[in-house]
């Protein structure tokens, strides 16, 4: 455990008078919001990719319709 002093407004302080263990409640809420940053990023990444992947996607699948459309031979 690591110990820390921060600064927080007064109403914010006010409002988690409420919880006994207020180091667990503060741990718990950071630990959330770099949980949410994370798979915000991850997310934000694979729409990025799946961007710069659609142009190829669209030709691979031009390619392959003749293919797909085409009658089977009897």
């Amino acid at each position: 455990m690591k110990r820390l002093n921060i600064t927080i407004p007064e109403k914010v302080a006010e409002a988690i008078e409420v919880y006994g263990n207020k180091s667990k409640f503060i741990t718990e809420a950071i630990v959330e919001k770099i949980n949410k940053d994370k798979k915000e990023k991850l997310d934000n990444l694979l729409i990025e990719g799946y961007k710069k992947e659609y142009s190829s996607d669209k030709e691979i699948n031009k390619e392959w319709e003749k293919a797909t459309t085409e009658r089977w031979p009897d």
